[in-house]
């Protein structure tokens, strides 16, 4: 009788170790997959910006050559000078922080409160509110000038603060990311209140404001954004020099200026508008992140 010898399968090969975080395959894949698409991201934002800024400072023969010069000769302001000179940028400056800060402060106040309508209170049809309310996203601004052009101008608003600020108190995007974060709030916390005997204001301002800070202050920085850059709408309803908006004034300082010396002086106006923008952006930008993702936990 013979006996048979099974011979055991070879063992499969080992796995290769894991290469180390730091080995060069793994860098070279992080910075192609990660930091060379936010470098040419930043590029694309920062170089006009940084051109802008340079250009303000060259003179005409600076920017109208056919040799390429990055830098400017001198750091003279005279485009500033000249600036200031042709346009009345301090009225103009004033007329741009009241219509900023009445109208962002009005928008974000009505924004906070419909907002807590729409997720606190108790209404028939609120569904088909908040649909009414996303609906505005998506209608372009220039469909409802000419709607508020005739009504404001009837109502006399025309050269006004007020005619210039209330069409755009409405806000679709702040209502909904209020609304969003709202609605991330416990329960427990709002019933133990209500069981309290808080009423709704003391809700809002004791308890859903502090805790949504973050979302708020977005969507106020969004809204004073908007209202400092929103050319179209004054540029229709104003006619006075001395009520035009910063962003309007350029137009000014653009007729002043003849076709070939304009550009280093336009650049200085415009150096000028959106400096105070990044100085605002630059002290809250801390809460944008957080703000903006405050809601979107739950639906």
């Amino acid at each position: 009788m013979t006996t048979s010898i099974t011979t055991p399968p070879p063992a499969p090969p080992a796995a290769p170790p894991p290469a180390h975080p730091l080995a060069p395959r793994n860098l070279w894949a992080a910075a192609v997959a990660s930091y060379v698409p936010l470098l040419i991201a930043t590029a694309v934002v920062v170089l006009p910006l940084l051109w802008m800024v340079l250009a303000s400072f060259k003179t005409t023969s600076e920017i109208l050559t056919t040799d390429l010069s990055f830098l400017p000769r001198s750091l003279a302001p005279t485009n500033y000078i000249q600036a200031a000179d042709e346009v009345p940028f301090g009225r103009l400056f004033l007329n741009s922080t009241i219509v900023t800060v009445v109208g962002a402060a009005i928008k974000v106040a009505l924004a906070i409160m419909t907002a807590y309508a729409l997720v606190f209170v108790r209404f028939p049809f609120k569904s088909l509110v908040f649909a009414g309310i996303l609906a505005t996203l998506m209608v372009p601004p220039q469909v409802s000038l000419l709607p508020n052009y005739l009504f404001i101008t009837g109502l006399g608003g025309a050269d006004t603060y007020w005619g210039i600020i209330l069409p755009g108190l409405g806000t679709g995007f702040g209502t909904f990311l209020l609304r969003q974060q709202f609605m991330t709030l416990p329960q427990s916390i709002m019933e133990a209140a209500e069981i309290d005997g808080a009423g709704h204001w003391r809700r809002l301002t004791r308890i859903v404001i502090p805790i949504s800070m973050p979302s708020i202050v977005t969507v106020a920085l969004v809204s004073i954004v908007f209202e400092w850059n929103d050319y179209l709408w004054p540029l229709v309803i104003v006619s006075d020099p001395n009520m035009m908006t910063l962003p309007v004034g350029l137009t000014l300082l653009s007729n002043s200026e003849s076709k070939l010396s304009a550009f280093g002086v336009l650049m200085a106006g415009s150096v000028a508008v959106i400096i105070p923008v990044l100085i605002v952006f630059t002290a809250l930008q801390r809460y944008i992140i957080a703000g903006l993702t405050q809601g979107a936990v739950k639906d």
